[in-house]
C-alpha cells in the first residue's frame, strides 16, 4: 500500500475531510474515499479519524493509505432473470430497471451478468463481461441480446458495427412536439464540466437517433426512438439536447418531472440475425408497470 500525505490548504476553512481528499485525488470517487476513512486509513495531524464530515482547519497534515481494490470478475449468482428467448447461441432477456448490465468498481454484483452466469454457460474469456454485445443504462429497462458463443460474439458485434440490428425505444419526454419524426444527428462525447454525464460536442464521436411521436400530452410526449449509433447514454443525451428530456431522468431532465425509480425509457423492441442461421429475429416486450401507470394517467388528463 502507498501512503500519500497532502496538506490542507484549501482558503475555505472548515472543510470537509471526504470532499477534501476527492478533490485532491479525483481518480477516487467519493463512496471509496468514505469507506478509507471508516476503516481507519486516513489520519489528521497523525490522528486516526473515521467520520467522514470531519471538518479540517487550515494547513491540517492528511495521511492516506488508499486500498486497492481487488480486480473484477463476474460469477454466477441466483437473481431474478426474465428469458424471452434462448438457444444454443444466444439469449434474450429483457432487463428489469434498476439492475446494472455488468460488474464494475460501483457494481461489484447483482447485475445482470451475475444472474446470466448462474442461468448459463457462456464461451468467453471475458471475466468482467461475458457475452455482452450492446448495453443498457441501469434505470432504462428493456430487451438485450447476449452471446452464448464466439460465433455468436462475433456476429453480433458486427452487426452492431454494420448497423445490420434493430434497436427501438419508447420514451416518455418532457413536452410535445411540433413535429411528428426526426432525425438528431450529433456527436457526443464525455462532459469536460462533469465526468458522470455525456454531452453534444463537437469533438464527439457520431451518434445518430431516430424519433418518432407516438402521442402528444399537454406537458409530456410518447415517443419512439431507435438507435443508428449506440453511445453511452445516447438518447437521454439527444433528446435533452433538443429540449425534450426523457421524464424521471436524475442526469438529463428536470427536477419537476414524473415520478417513478429512474427515467422512463424502455428498450422494446430488438431484432438481429441469428449467427447459425442467418434468420431474422424479432422481439418485443411491453415497458414496466410503472411506466404503463403513469402513461395511463397522463393519458386520463388528456381525455
Amino acid at each position: 500500500m502507498k501512503l500519500e500525505t497532502f496538506e490542507f490548504k484549501n482558503p475555505d476553512d472548515n472543510q470537509r475531510l471526504d470532499k477534501e481528499i476527492f478533490l485532491y485525488k479525483k481518480i477516487y470517487t467519493r463512496a471509496q474515499i468514505q469507506k478509507w476513512i471508516k476503516s481507519g486509513q486516513v489520519l489528521v495531524n497523525g490522528t486516526r479519524v473515521t467520520k467522514t464530515g470531519f471538518k479540517l482547519k487550515l494547513d491540517d497534515q492528511i495521511q492516506v493509505t488508499p486500498t486497492k481494490a481487488p480486480p473484477l470478475k463476474a460469477f454466477a449468482q441466483n437473481l431474478s432473470l426474465e428469458v424471452i428467448y434462448e438457444d444454443q447461441d444466444v439469449l434474450v432477456v429483457n432487463k428489469p430497471q434498476g439492475m446494472v448490465v455488468h460488474p464494475s468498481a460501483g457494481h461489484p454484483d447483482q447485475t445482470l451478468v451475475n444472474a446470466i452466469l448462474y442461468h448459463t454457460q457462456l464461451d468467453s474469456q471475458d471475466e468482467v463481461r461475458p457475452g455482452i454485445v450492446h448495453r443498457i443504462d441501469k434505470d432504462t429497462s428493456g430487451l438485450l441480446m447476449v452471446a452464448k458463443t464466439d460465433l455468436a460474439q462475433e456476429s453480433l458485434s458486427q452487426q452492431l458495427k454494420n448497423k445490420t440490428n434493430l434497436r427501438r425505444y419508447v420514451a416518455i419526454v418532457h413536452a410535445p412536439f411540433s413535429e411528428q419524426e426526426g432525425t438528431i444527428d450529433a456527436p457526443i462525447g464525455r462532459d469536460p464540466q462533469n465526468r458522470k454525464q455525456q454531452a453534444v460536442l463537437a469533438g464527439g464521436k457520431s451518434a445518430i437517433t431516430h424519433f418518432r411521436v407516438l402521442e402528444n400530452f399537454a406537458d409530456y410526449a410518447l415517443i419512439e426512438c431507435q438507435l443508428e449509433t449506440g453511445r453511452t447514454h445516447q438518447i437521454r443525451v439527444h433528446l435533452q439536447y433538443i429540449g425534450h428530456p426523457v421524464a424521471g431522468d436524475p442526469l438529463y431532465g428536470p427536477r419537476q418531472t414524473l415520478k417513478g425509480s429512474g427515467q422512463f425509457l424502455h428498450a422494446q423492441q430488438l431484432g438481429f440475425y441469428h449467427p447459425r442461421t442467418g434468420k431474422w429475429l424479432e422481439f418485443e416486450v411491453e415497458p414496466p408497470k410503472i411506466f404503463q401507470e403513469q402513461l395511463r394517467n397522463l393519458q386520463l388528463v388528456q381525455d
